[in-house]
């Protein structure tokens, strides 16, 4: 019997309260709106366990078109848990991480949008520039900036 293959990572889902500030945060990092729909109904609920749902729904996409971000709004049912202000150890899904070129500007961009810098920028070795900052929807977002390559 063949072993099934991994083809690919389609995306990661975050569940936000406003789409529209959501969409235009990651814009501002350089992410793309490929699309919006409203997904509803039995058949919906059959694949999430949640039963009948009504979702809005962003897909966004980085500009090398490998990685997307499906940004979600549940109208019904409500969220039940917030897991925004979880610290960096936190069991389960933790960040996003992009890479970026101009770390500096982009942070002083993106607070303007209302992200919050969680720690601090540091470099690791002569790689990278790191660090973590906090969206206007409080989800947790990793950036790197390669060192020497532009």
């Amino acid at each position: 019997m063949a072993k099934n293959k991994l083809l690919r990572m389609d995306n990661v889902g975050i569940v936000v309260e406003s789409l529209d500030n959501a969409i235009s945060f990651y814009e501002e990092i350089g992410l793309k709106l490929e699309g919006r729909a409203t997904i509803e109904g039995e058949w919906a609920g059959r694949v999430t366990g949640l039963g009948s749902q009504h979702v809005e729904i962003a897909m966004m996409v980085t500009p090398d078109g490998h990685s997307r971000l499906e940004l979600s709004r549940f109208l019904t049912p409500a969220p039940i848990s917030d897991h925004r202000s979880a610290p960096v150890n936190a069991l389960g899904y933790l960040r996003v991480m992009f890479t970026v070129e101009d770390m500096d500007e982009l942070v002083a961009r993106l607070m303007k949008h209302g992200a919050q810098l969680v720690g601090e920028v540091v470099q690791y070795e002569n790689s990278y520039r790191l660090c973590y900052i906090r969206g206007n929807e409080g989800h947790l977002i990793g950036l790197a900036e390669q060192l020497g390559h532009k």
